[in-house]
């Protein structure tokens, strides 16, 4: 078995598989383009689902990748074993219709013991195969596999509801007795125990199967075409290859945790736990990748899931004793350990440190909130007199407040508290479930359609043109090709001026007409077929037939509004990075007939002044009268040279379009576009909005609904000056400034009143005293204007000993409002509140001192006053 370094093992595999015809696609980004499925991309065929159910046609049916991942739901295992890591690489490869069973199974073989590649001893492999896929097993014994290495698993079958599924076989690695004290052997895959002896190394799905749910396994029908998907993580590759106890230690973690050896000043052992750090390496990497990708640490979806991360790892990094912010000086060194394929984590390198610093920062402050409410919560349990934390409460702290169970139960402990552990854990439980009852694993993938992927036809879009004949090629309807056709269908045409949706922009609509003028059909949608012509949806008026030529319009003033919002997209996108940054990545657009929305990453809300100096920037280049060059001659590597932006979420072909607006933006965009800036007329952004943990949102107007909105907001603030009666717009500020100024002067006013009327009330208020057991109290109902006429009666309370408990009652307007005051900690003023809200169908609450509650029953507010000695007793 050859030793190899981590960027060694990865070039074997991909380079393997290059040689025998399959293309290698570059890894994708961790947030998922148009998949709603998924919460990250979390395997290598994530990113391939639309070539497995047959929605896209890929160039080339074979396929390779080394695909970053990351999968959250078992968080708590990373660092307590071997193999469990938040993010991970999935090297794999996949057939689309072209090689099967009998070649996976060969390559598998050959690539993992031919002496060129990995080198395996073959005795040193097991195989796990499904019992009823006797054409797999027979195929590893052809290959040279012994039988007694062949083992049975009933589970080693793949699918995830409908679409496409089928039986897998695993490839095992045995790292020999000494991982197997006990000397289980075999058993240890056939029982499916835990274990680190027989590692898992390449698992092969042969994804033969249409699944339905209706109906028992044995009755799937066959897929029109058959599919491979393997995966092989690089981590447990790179483990056996260098000899690692655990994936740990091996050259994709070791540098990380030699610099937490620096900053801590411990020392890793690796026969140890040494569990913080292995979280802490292994968080670093999710968090370093993640946010290169535009992720954000937030409160929601991965927003929640990279400051979960973030925080484990900090509070780990607190257990080595490491003080102060230190997180993000580790970011380099995970940078310089991908660097070799992923050179994109140094180039963001100052981005992501400043992301995870300020988040940091923001976890420190936290740690302090969090022992304040602590503090709280433990100083009421003494006043009850428990001696144990409640494992919701434990559980709140952590899930809501991020505060660390460890650090919980130390200074609880502190304090003489016990901790409900089986409490905390059935919380804790529960959340898991929530959480991977969320996810759904791998995405779900849409069945094939024989029908459309048989379409091989040539069919031409026409960029520039408005009308065109065209020869009727193909007509479905119902899922069938027919020859003549009315009613709902989709057509196919040999050219067609009529944009197929992508890249954000929406579909042209129009009309077919027939060699006399007539019209036949109105297209009310475009997409693409699976191997990528223009598949026009329409309802057919008049029968058409294939074969027949037919001319083609399309809705002219419905494609100027839209390649006006499309070209001012790109202007948005190049003064977003001008003036919020270049970490303002595309995260998705949307290029409507009367609006645009482009959405992109950013950590925080665009301010004011930045929203207008965007909307200023881009005006300037609609008044340049730039002109927009399409140019259709360069290869991707020579459209990014010329430092063109690929659009999010796009896969590009070699030979691209590159849109070029002077020298203030160049985009690969497969869009129309209009030939000058200046045919986008005017540009207003409407609305700056968060859409989730750190992706925001513009939607913006461009020519006619950009002056229909300007002139609305104009009409606005005409009502506005009428109303403060200022002759004109340039005084309306100082009119309304001077209002607020008068309004506050009143307010004051009714304040120093209010406190007059509490202070002529508080004689008779105040002089009937009462007690109960040893607390004394005062019940009464006033009249106070409002809530403060309560709080000013309740401060003159507080300024003389009169009594040691208050409750005031008003109604005010059609409301009642309520007010508890306390002076001794045997009555807690927010508990009392709320045993006596009920009776005006009410509820409150508030500290011990001092609370509130408002309801609607004035009729019972004789009860409540009637019922406060009772409460107190």
């Amino acid at each position: 078995m050859k030793k190899m370094t981590s960027a060694e093992v990865r070039a074997t595999f991909l380079n393997y598989f290059k040689e025998h015809g399959h293309s290698i696609e570059p890894s994708q980004s961790l947030v998922p383009v148009n998949d709603p499925t998924l919460l990250w991309i979390n395997s290598g065929v994530a990113t391939m689902k639309k070539y497995f159910d047959g929605s896209v046609v890929p160039e080339n049916p074979r396929m390779t990748s080394s695909q970053k991942s990351i999968r959250t739901n078992d968080i708590e295992n990373v660092g307590k074993t071997a193999r469990h890591h938040t993010m991970f690489e999935m090297m794999g490869n996949f057939s689309i219709g072209d090689y099967f069973r009998k070649e996976a199974i060969a390559f598998a073989f050959e690539m993992l013991t031919n002496e060129k590649y990995f080198d395996f001893p073959k005795e040193k492999l097991y195989v796990t195969y499904y019992p009823d896929d006797k054409d797999t097993y027979n195929r590893w014994i052809e290959v040279g596999l012994e039988e007694n290495h062949l083992v049975p698993i009933e589970d080693n079958f793949w699918e995830i509801g409908a679409g496409p599924s089928g039986p897998d076989t695993e490839i095992f690695f045995d790292r020999g007795e000494k991982y197997d004290p006990e000397n289980i052997g075999l058993r240890l895959l056939a029982e499916d125990i835990e274990n680190d002896r027989y590692i898992e190394i390449y698992n092969i799905v042969l994804s033969q199967f249409n699944a339905d749910p209706s109906v028992p396994r044995s009755e799937y029908k066959e897929l029109p075409q058959k599919n491979i998907d393997t995966g092989m993580g690089l981590e447990r590759m790179v483990c056996i290859i260098q000899g690692g106890r655990t994936n740990f230690d091996t050259d994709l973690f070791l540098p990380i945790i030699h610099e937490i050896e620096k900053l801590s000043g411990k020392t890793y052992n690796p026969d140890g736990e040494n569990m913080s750090f292995k979280v802490i390496a292994d968080h670093i990497r999710s968090l370093s990748f993640a946010i290169g990708d535009g992720a954000l640490p937030g409160n929601e979806g991965r927003g929640y899931v990279l400051r979960r991360l973030l925080r484990r790892a900090v509070m780990h990094g607190k257990k080595l004793g490491i003080q102060g912010k230190f997180l993000a000086q580790l970011v380099p060194v995970v940078g310089k350990i991908m660097q070799d394929y992923y050179p994109e984590v140094l180039e963001k390198a100052d981005y992501i440190e400043k992301i995870i610093d300020r988040e940091e920062e923001t976890f420190n402050r936290t740690i302090d909130a969090g022992s304040k409410l602590l503090d709280e919560l433990l100083a009421d349990l003494k006043n009850q007199a428990q001696t144990i934390v409640p494992g919701a409460d434990i559980f709140r702290l952590y899930d809501t407040y991020g505060f660390p169970v460890e650090l919980t139960e130390e200074l609880a402990e502190d304090e003489g508290f016990a901790i409900d552990h089986v409490g905390f854990e059935a919380e804790m439980k529960a959340q898991q479930e929530r959480a991977r009852a969320a996810v759904v694993k791998g995405g779900s993938m849409g069945a094939q359609n024989e029908t459309l992927q048989a379409i091989e036809v040539a069919s031409t879009f026409l960029y520039t043109e408005k009308k065109s004949k065209a020869k009727l090629l193909v007509a479905i309807k119902d899922d069938e090709s027919q020859d003549k056709v009315t009613g709902e269908a989709q057509l196919v045409f040999d050219v067609t001026p009529f944009y197929a949706e992508m890249g954000g922009q929406v579909a042209d609509h129009g009309v077919i007409k027939n060699q006399a003028g007539e019209i036949v059909a109105k297209v009310t949608d475009v997409q693409h077929a699976p191997h990528g012509q223009n598949l026009h949806h329409v309802e057919i008026v008049k029968e058409m037939q294939v074969g027949e030529t037919y001319l083609l319009e399309i809705d002219e003033d419905r494609r100027s509004a839209v390649v006006k919002n499309h070209t001012a997209t790109h202007l948005l996108h190049a003064a977003l990075h001008n003036i919020v940054g270049t970490h303002a990545l595309q995260a998705g657009s949307l290029n409507e007939v009367d609006f645009l929305r482009f959405d992109f990453t950013h950590f925080a809300q665009v301010t004011k002044e930045e929203l207008a100096a965007i909307e200023r920037e881009v005006n300037e280049k609609i008044w340049e009268n730039i002109s927009v060059e399409t140019r259709t001659d360069l290869t991707v590597e020579q459209a990014k040279e010329m430092g063109a932006a690929a659009l999010f979420g796009e896969k590009y072909g070699k030979d691209v379009r590159v849109v070029i607006i002077g020298d203030y933006s160049v985009e690969l965009c497969g869009g129309t576009h209009t030939a000058t800036t200046s045919e986008i007329g005017l540009f207003k952004i409407v609305k700056e909005e968060g859409i989730g943990s750190g992706v925001r949102r513009i939607i913006a107007l461009t020519g006619k609904k950009a002056y229909e909105a300007f002139k609305n907001d104009e009409a606005i603030l005409s009502d506005v000056a009428a109303a403060v009666k200022a002759p004109q717009f340039s005084q309306v500020v100082t009119k309304i400034t001077n209002l607020q100024d008068e309004l506050k002067n009143l307010q004051k006013e009714n304040e120093i009143f209010a406190e007059k009327l509490a202070a002529s009330q508080s004689d008779e208020v105040f002089k009937n005293v009462q007690t109960v057991d040893t607390t004394s109290f005062i019940a009464s109902q006033v009249n106070v204007s409002d809530v403060n006429g309560l709080r000013n009666l309740a401060d003159i309370w507080k300024q003389k000993e009169l009594s040691d408990v208050l409750v005031l009652v008003a109604k005010i307007d059609e409301k009642v409002n309520l007010l508890v005051a306390s002076k001794v900690a045997a009555v807690k003023a927010g508990a009392l509140v709320k045993e006596l809200a009920p009776f005006i169908d009410g509820r409150g609450g508030g500290k011990p001192d001092l609370a509130m509650a408002g309801g609607s029953n004035a009729a019972g507010i004789s009860e409540l006053l009637a019922n406060v000695a009772e409460k107190l007793s």
